[in-house]
């Protein structure tokens, strides 16, 4: 019998200091840099943004999630044999912000490692998840996206510092008989590096590079839309669907405009759409996540539907997951 995997559980984490854009806009005035609401909501459709204290990390964002998820799947943390967490911001350079979470859930043995695809990276981590229970290496995963972008931002950029916002969410798939991921497609390219990326690193006690969050927006608008596209209808092929199968679109949450953009293309209608980055902003690889759980818990999304997952991001990276719930 073929070994498929099915999301069993959903979790997700806002950390709880929430800045609305008027907070923002006031901040960034007292720096000498001119914003406003309605500028903000205009480009990017985002009204409020969450933001981590001092001295909290991914992997604290990513353990309450884990735990609402291992709840919701009605298992106990000791259940989990393979964790995998999708982050650009990791605690640290080293060791894997996944083997921390898996301290922190009081765990010890499993594999645990990070993915970094940047905001498709919970599309690539549950593509590889997926991937290890089929082959039978894993029964039941963690998927976790976790993001710290509010310590990537130059506060003296308008068109980027407004974007991002902090988050976690989290998803445990589990072995089934019965087909759940339908279908996955992941890519890259590389020569857009310098389109969306953070250029500096550690090196001799010192950062080289600049270490802050670069973007040419307009470049990357225009290559999400098509390749969001483009992998949305691989995944459809290749599960032997088409777009009126789908009955909730979950995209990374980046932008209203490109999420306007994609379902119009995939000809769904915008109710069929779920949408958080008004209230969370790009939480970059926890936003599908995100906004995975939110609706799961608000009731909109229910067992049994069909469910378009896609992911684009710095790299460049995209991808999308077709699944049914």
């Amino acid at each position: 019998m073929r070994r498929y995997s099915r999301i069993t559980g959903t979790g997700s984490y806002l950390p709880p200091r929430r800045l609305t854009n008027a907070d923002l806009v006031a901040q960034l005035a007292s720096q000498g840099v001119e914003s406003s609401n309605e500028w903000i909501v205009e480009r990017t459709g985002i009204q409020a943004r969450h933001f981590v204290d001092d001295g909290v990390g991914s992997s604290d964002l990513g353990a309450h999630a884990a735990r609402l998820a291992i709840e919701a799947a009605g298992l106990q943390a000791q259940d989990i044999d393979l964790i995998i967490v999708a982050t650009s911001t990791p605690d640290m350079v080293f060791p894997s912000t996944a083997t921390m979470l898996q301290h922190k859930l009081g765990i010890a043995g499993c594999p645990a490692f990070d993915v970094q695809a940047v905001c498709s990276g919970f599309i690539y981590a549950l593509t590889v998840a997926d991937a290890m229970i089929q082959s039978g290496s894993a029964s039941k995963a963690l998927v976790v996206g976790a993001e710290v972008f509010s310590r990537l931002l130059d506060f003296k950029d308008r068109t980027t510092c407004v974007l991002f916002g902090d988050g976690a969410g989290a998803v445990v798939l589990e072995a089934s008989d019965v087909p759940g991921i339908l279908a996955t497609d992941i890519h890259a390219d590389g020569k857009h590096t310098d389109l969306l990326c953070v250029p500096g690193h550690v090196s001799g006690g010192a950062i080289l590079g600049d270490p802050v969050l670069k973007m040419d927006g307009q470049a990357v608008f225009k290559l999400a839309v098509g390749v969001l596209e483009e992998t949305a209808r691989a995944s459809l092929l290749k599960a032997g669907l088409v777009d009126a199968d789908i009955d909730w679109l979950i995209p990374h949450q980046a932008n209203i405009r490109i999420i306007q953009s994609t379902a119009r293309k995939l000809k769904m209608s915008m109710d069929k759409v779920i949408v958080t980055v008004d209230q969370h902003g790009n939480t970059s690889a926890a936003s599908i996540p995100l906004a995975l759980d939110h609706a799961v818990r608000q009731g909109q999304i229910q067992k049994g539907q069909t469910l378009m997952l896609e992911g684009v991001g710095g790299g460049f990276t995209w991808g999308s997951v077709l699944l049914k719930l």
